[in-house]
């Protein structure tokens, strides 16, 4: 597998002929309604041979496949630099040989649709955490229609997770968690409900998805995490936590999660390493590889690598220009942040220092927008990291956005456990 970055003038066609792949494997693999692709577009090409076009060299070509030189020369050895020739054939090695756990968040929408996407995604995912009940300011839980999805999941051989959050009308609430943490009596009403959810439900474990923690609840919450664990682990079910991205203890917001405790205490942590920019920031990318590095380098230093689920998003934001503080600018899928550049027919650019594309556009009513986020290149370079770094594997917040390249990059880095 290798990918081509759309050039002034390709199309489809050229690409497919420079390459010997068919227009319809083209559109399929890269999720394309339409043709009129654009400069700077990522291609991808599940193509296990790569067609040496005239310019190529070692190096350019193992860029595009993601792998070292000398992977590529030990995976044709009869080719020298010197003598690489438009039109010959070369090998890419395969790196699909690192084991990892995969875990995909999914909000459940219908029973015929949750059972739907769970069957198709199942070879490509270890856990689907589904999304999600929320607790109440008594300690109970909300009623959800999630049966068929839990029946689904187990035929699939997808080990399901019951998602818990604190979130509100208003989004998730830190007074929420507060107020049901430091009330014993409410803090153990809830650890109740969680493990009796679990077990009569048929989930393998649960995931903790509690946003917003306040400094002071910093101890109570790994001391709550901790109870949980006492109740589920005897019984074989696993807790499994989701925690915002944290690159040192020195960030306000981000004082409220322990790593250390909090790694001791669970099977895995799944890093949302993302929202670097978000909707009410000023425009940026939603991970930059630098900033996602360095939450790996400090979760590292506090967390065993072996708990470690790296988190990526399967979206970006489009915000309206100028950039103003006092809005909430709206999120929008990969597949479909593709699909706008090439309806208003604009180049999409690719930072090398962020190693993530975005593109500006001006709409029907004359507003200019700037919208970042993840293509196959960038997503690329986060997978390496759970290589590099030999972390646990990596989850996806969330698969109903959709991104039709996912399935062919995570393939190609992994081979996805099973339970």
């Amino acid at each position: 597998m290798f990918i081509y970055t759309v050039q002034p003038g390709d199309s489809l066609y050229r690409i497919g002929q420079k390459y010997r792949i068919s227009i319809d494997q083209l559109r399929l693999v890269n999720g394309l309604n339409e043709t009129n692709i654009v400069p700077g577009q990522a291609i991808l090409i599940p193509l296990v041979n790569y067609t040496v076009q005239p310019g190529d060299s070692l190096f350019t070509i193992a860029n595009m496949a993601n792998v070292s030189v000398q992977n590529l020369q030990a995976a044709n050895p009869a080719i020298k630099e010197n003598l690489l020739q438009p039109g010959t054939t070369l090998r890419i090695p395969n790196i699909s040989n690192y084991n990892a756990t995969s875990l995909g968040y999914y909000t459940l929408r219908s029973p015929e649709l949750d059972q739907a996407l769970i069957q198709d995604f199942s070879p490509y995912i270890t856990y689907v955490a589904l999304f999600e009940y929320h607790m109440t300011s008594n300690g109970e839980l909300n009623a959800v229609n999630d049966l068929p999805a839990i029946e689904a999941a187990w035929r699939s051989r997808v080990a399901p997770l019951v998602t818990i959050t604190n979130l509100t009308e208003t989004g998730f609430s830190s007074e929420l968690t507060n107020k049901v943490l430091n009330n014993p009596i409410v803090r153990n009403r809830l650890i109740n409900n969680i493990v009796h959810l679990v077990s009569s439900r048929g989930y393998i474990g649960v995931n903790i998805d509690l946003e917003g923690n306040l400094t002071k609840d910093r101890d109570i919450f790994s001391g709550f995490l901790r109870s949980l664990r006492d109740r589920l682990k005897p019984r074989g079910y696993r807790l499994t936590i989701a925690v915002p991205p944290k690159t040192n203890e020195n960030v306000p917001w981000l004082r409220g999660y322990d790593y250390g405790a909090i790694g001791s205490v669970v099977d895995f942590m799944f890093i949302m390493a993302y929202d670097f920019h978000h909707s009410t920031s000023e425009p940026g990318p939603v991970a930059p590889l630098n900033d996602v590095k360095n939450t790996v380098q400090f979760a590292l230093s506090r967390v065993s690598r072996k708990k470690i689920i790296l988190g990526l998003p399967l979206y970006g934001y489009n915000w309206t220009l100028p950039y103003q503080s006092n809005a909430v600018y709206p999120g929008i899928s990969n597949q479909d942040a593709i699909q706008l550049a090439m309806r208003y027919q604009v180049p999409i650019q690719y930072s090398k220092t962020f190693e993530s594309p975005f593109f500006r556009y001006v709409d029907e009513q004359g507003a200019q927008h700037v919208v970042w986020f993840e293509d196959s290149r960038s997503i690329s370079k986060k997978l390496q990291l759970i290589q590099q770094y030999r972390l646990e594997g990596v989850g996806a917040w969330q698969l109903t956005l959709g991104f039709s390249q996912g399935p062919w990059l995570l393939t190609n880095y992994f081979h996805i456990k099973k339970t």
